[in-house]
């Protein structure tokens, strides 16, 4: 099986109550790579420019990532991002945004790329999907990520290449918004009606929630006590969600691989908030993660007394 992921590499600057960075690796493709590529082979497709590190791409293939199709652009400049984040680290405000190589990014997507079993777009703009959609040949499991900007200025666009995927990942806030339902189970019925078998609501420190037809499924956040930087977090997530689906792709995307995946995306999603950056996950390793899945696993575990309740007494 294979991966194909593409969205943004870049560098970002980063203030926190606990520290900052001027200059750290960053991009949904990248944290989201790092991520898929503890479970399958992973191709991000970006552009990155003449002042893109070897080192950098050397931390992309940490774990065997093929970067063959990461388009750098000699005379150009990576996309950059800085951010300061408040107290809570729930709050979040942008000090400088620029696209550079990004602004004109056409995907161009190698034969291995296009003949990948899993494919995931992360957050770029709703007509690139579409085109993306349109050059891949026929990927088993499609996933997308998007943002509240896309649903202000181009919701038609967005919603035509969510009608074409298997599952959709945005934030509690961002489905609401999408939807114009206040209610986030009604909100992801109404996205199930466009197209897709499953909806996951990204719900920060709350952890997320998963909606298919068939069932309702959440998992908490992972109780951490030291949380540093929440930057990737989401794509982090989605690395591991997706990642866990392609590894379980022979015997069908059923209720019970989509559960899994969630906590595994949850899990590696917890390691990227305890230190800047990419920093966590580039050096974690598979027990590390597997040890994380089991502690999740036994918080929902409890014993069942069944109580007697007034509407049961005589």
């Amino acid at each position: 099986m294979s991966i194909t992921v593409v969205g943004s590499l870049a560098y970002d600057a980063v203030k926190t109550p606990f520290g900052q960075r001027e200059r750290m690796l960053g991009g949904a493709a990248t944290h989201f790579a790092l991520a898929a590529s503890f479970f399958d082979t992973v191709r991000p497709v970006g552009p990155v420019g003449g002042d893109f590190a070897d080192a950098d791409l050397e931390v992309l293939r940490t774990r065997g990532t093929v970067t063959d199709d990461v388009e750098v652009i000699a005379d150009g400049k990576t996309f950059f991002w800085a951010g300061e984040y408040g107290w809570d680290l729930n709050s979040r405000e942008t000090l400088d945004t620029q696209l550079n190589v990004f602004e004109t990014f056409v995907p161009k997507l190698s034969p291995a790329a296009q003949a990948c079993d899993v494919l995931f777009l992360a957050n770029i703009q709703p007509e690139l999907q579409a085109q993306i959609l349109d050059a891949v040949d026929g990927p088993a499991f499609t996933a997308l990520d998007s943002m509240n900007l896309w649903i202000d200025i181009a919701r038609d666009a967005l919603v035509g290449v969510i009608e074409r995927v298997d599952c959709l990942i945005l934030n509690d806030a961002e489905l609401r918004q999408l939807t114009g339902k206040p209610n986030l189970v009604a909100a992801a019925r109404e996205i199930l009606g466009w197209g897709p078998t499953a909806v996951v609501a990204k719900q920060g420190e709350y952890g997320a929630a998963l909606i298919t037809a068939a069932s309702f499924f959440a998992l908490p956040a992972f109780p951490l006590e030291t949380v540093v930087d929440p930057t990737g977090a989401g794509d982090t997530f989605a690395g591991g969600f997706v990642g866990s689906v392609a590894q379980h792709l022979a015997g069908g995307v059923t209720d019970e691989v989509l559960c899994r995946a969630m906590a595994y995306g949850t899990a590696l999603a917890s390691f990227n908030v305890e230190e800047f950056g990419t920093e966590r996950v580039t050096r974690l390793t598979a027990d590390e993660i597997h040890e994380r899945v089991s502690a999740l696993h036994g918080f929902g575990r409890f014993t069942l007394q069944t109580p007697v309740l007034t509407g049961d007494r005589s």
